[in-house]
C-alpha cells in the first residue's frame, strides 16, 4: 500500500553555486559522510549532490512533512547498491516517522543531467 509519494526537481547550477559559495558548510548541512564521499568521488560532484538534495526533498514530501523539525537532512541517507540502484536509510526522525505512519520502507529513483536533477520517493506500507 502506498502511504505517500513525493517528487523534486532542482537545477544543478543552483547546487553548484551553493557548493562554490559555501563549500563544506553547505554539503555537511545536507549530506552525511558516506554521501559526501560518494559525490566527491566524481570529477563533477554537483549533479550527484543535486540528486541527493532532490531525493531528500522528495522523501520529505512523501512523508508529508517537508524538511524541518520532524524530518531533517541527516534523518535520511541515500545509498547505492552494487548494482547502482539507490536506496534510502532512515535515521533519527526518519525512523520515528516511518513507524508512526505504519510504513515499511521508502522506494526512490534518481536521475540527473548536467543541468537538472530529479528524484521521486514512495513511502510504502505493509
Amino acid at each position: 500500500m502506498i502511504l505517500g509519494i513525493g517528487i523534486d526537481l532542482i537545477e544543478v547550477a543552483r547546487v553548484k553555486s551553493s557548493l562554490e559559495k559555501f563549500g563544506e558548510r553547505f554539503v555537511n548541512r545536507i549530506l552525511l559522510p558516506d554521501e559526501i564521499a560518494y559525490c566527491q568521488s566524481h570529477k563533477e560532484p554537483a549533479p550527484f549532490v543535486a540528486a541527493r538534495f532532490a531525493a531528500k526533498e522528495a522523501i520529505s514530501k512523501a512523508f508529508g512533512t517537508g524538511i524541518g523539525s520532524q524530518l531533517g537532512w541527516h534523518d535520511m541517507e541515500v545509498c547505492k547498491r552494487g548494482s547502482g540502484e539507490p536506496y534510502v536509510v532512515l535515521h533519527g526522525g526518519g525512523l520515528k516517522l516511518i513507524k508512526e505512519r505504519g510504513g515499511k520502507h521508502v522506494l526512490i529513483s534518481l536521475s540527473h543531467t548536467a543541468n537538472h536533477a530529479t528524484a521521486i520517493a514512495i513511502l510504502e506500507g505493509a
